[in-house]
């Protein structure tokens, strides 16, 4: 095997390999010998066929998988002598006018990690901004919760329904005499001035008594989500079967026990829990940032371009799927491509971090163990149908990359908590509306910076206004990731809520929300896959290796 260097520029590394026909002979001959003994051929005892004739009749397919097992080697071997650390997976290709009898010769071409010096992780400051949670918040949520899960008690036959009142009706709805599909139901509630049916309809039913009929005439909205109820006129035919006004929300046992806790005390201990847990998460979002704007201020390096450009398409697939949800998906493309450079100077900003806690990560020993990695892939498994969830497990354990993937985000967890317990940290107390605003401020300072490092003499304008406060709160990725908490009985009310407006007509669609400009998203550092573990070289003109099964 004969390995010449064809490029070296920063990180770009091309070679050409030159396999002798010789040796490519000398391994298929090899491959008869060994599968001869299981041949078997009429006219002959087992494993007497001659090697000639188990060459002529198997020749074609040694020959591809001779050729495939000796480019993986040779790539392997090639990166391994010149001590390569190969950024993503290599583009290997076998010359077009190879054929048997002819020596090989395969192209590789691939970018290595950039060297970078030991991070000093000495004397990191951080501010830890945490939010305590007072009693009277915990008042407020408790009543929401009460509000969200209202029972309603019958009224007297004479009662005429007002706001906030509960009717239970049966109705039919028409088009021009008509009945059309989804337009009927018994019994359903629908409390008035709750907005569940189309605009309309509930203040029709303002003064209604049980057993009264009363014909609803509305008219559709133009985005209604049925496409041929949309704009049109219809009619109701409505039969009231009862009134009902909403019972007293007391916060005591009886109420925790119709969430299935068992006292209101517990109630209230789950609440301040999970309101703990909320302002946690942004805390360490706040810290994270700091962190990450720490490390990004005190290192430049040359990144591989491979890595920049798969985190560009990532995050711009992201940022087009969100701009086709809104009113208009064209004008919201035009506002994010004329900033698609600074979401590529968000990408680059990305890999340089992921590849400095990397770094950090390797020289300081923190690991993920075999249990860790195990509970990883059967969390991601249940993303799968029950009857693909062991070829998933199958896939992750014989691909490398995609192995690596799977943990990077916990791994990164664990170099942040790593990082963290390094810190000389302080401590301060303020509201949640200013830890927001401290997460949204450093968002901004975020995308600067990484336009700043792009093009230094240009300043960077100022973050839109567009990041909301949702997305900060979603902004450390990694811990989304992690499994959920037993669930808070705030959630378990609002299921309930949400359960009884099931009715149609269903209300107006509420508008999608617009997409978050520079979306601190780019805080979630990518880890270089093949740092992690190197992947298997693909072999020329291999047969395509199986895909992971589809998602539920």
């Amino acid at each position: 095997m004969q390995i010449t260097e064809t490029t070296n520029e920063g990180l770009k590394r091309a070679y050409r390999i030159t396999i002798p026909a010789s040796e490519i002979d000398d391994k298929i001959t090899a491959e008869v010998k060994r599968i001869a003994p299981q041949v078997r051929m009429p006219g002959f005892r087992p494993g007497k066929v001659p090697a000639n004739l188990v060459r002529k009749m198997h020749g074609e397919q040694l020959h591809a998988q001779v050729i495939n097992d000796t480019v993986q080697s040779s790539v392997d071997e090639l990166i391994k002598d010149k001590e390569l650390r190969p950024a993503m997976q290599p583009a290997i290709s076998l010359g077009d006018e190879y054929e048997e009898g002819k020596d090989a010769e395969i192209d590789v071409t691939l970018e290595v990690l950039p060297k970078i010096d030991a991070p000093d992780i000495d004397g990191i400051t951080l501010e830890r901004l945490t939010v305590p949670v007072a009693d009277s918040e915990i008042d407020e949520t408790l009543q929401r919760i009460a509000d969200q899960n209202k029972t309603y008690k019958d009224a007297p036959k004479t009662k005429k329904a007002a706001e906030g009142d509960q009717v239970i009706i049966d109705f039919v709805g028409s088009i021009d005499g008509t009945e059309f599909a989804g337009g009927k139901a018994e019994d359903a509630p629908l409390v008035i001035g709750s907005g569940t049916f189309i605009p309309g309809f509930e203040d029709q039913l303002k003064g209604v008594k049980a057993g009264d009929e009363k014909t609803v005439k509305v008219t559709f909205p133009s985005d209604y989500q049925a496409e041929d109820l949309k704009g049109q006129d219809a009619e109701f035919a409505v039969t009231v079967k009862a009134v009902k006004t909403p019972a007293d929300s007391k916060i005591d046992d009886d109420f925790a026990k119709t969430l299935g806790l068992e006292s209101a005390d517990k109630l209230r201990e789950l609440v301040k829990a999970q309101m703990e847990q909320e302002t946690a998460g942004l805390t360490r979002t706040q810290m994270k940032r700091q962190l990450l704007d720490t490390l990004a201020a005190g290192h430049d390096f040359p990144v591989p371009e491979r890595m920049v450009d798969a985190e560009f398409e990532q995050i711009w697939a992201q940022l087009s799927q969100e701009a086709q949800r809104e009113d208009d998906p064209e004008a919201a493309m035009k506002e994010i491509e004329a900033e698609r450079d600074d979401y590529r100077s968000i990408a680059e900003r990305r890999v340089r971090l992921g590849l400095l806690l990397s770094e950090i990560g390797q020289a300081n020993n923190v690991q993920i163990t075999n249990q860790e990695m195990s509970m990883l892939m059967q969390q991601a498994a249940q993303q799968y149908r029950v009857e693909d969830r062991e070829r998933f497990m199958q896939f992750i354990q014989n691909d490398p990359m995609a192995a690596a993937q799977l943990r990077a985000p916990l791994y990164e967890d664990k170099v942040v908590d790593f990082l963290f317990d390094k810190a000389e940290i302080t401590d301060r107390e303020v509201t949640r509306e200013e830890l927001e605003a401290a997460i949204e401020a450093e968002e901004s300072t975020e995308a600067e910076a990484a336009k700043a490092k792009k093009a230094p003499a240009k300043k960077a304008p100022a973050k839109k206004a567009a990041a909301k406060k949702d997305d900060a709160k979603s902004d450390d990725k990694p811990a989304a990731k992690k499994p959920a908490a037993k669930k808070a009985p705030a959630k378990k009310a609002a299921d309930k809520a949400d359960a009884k407006a099931d009715a149609k007509p269903a209300a107006k669609k509420a508008p999608a929300k617009k997409p978050a400009a520079k979306k601190a998203a780019s805080d979630t550092a990518k880890e270089p896959a093949a740092k992690k573990a190197p992947a298997k070289k693909p072999a020329a003109k291999k047969p395509a290796a199986k895909k992971a099964p589809a998602k539920k």
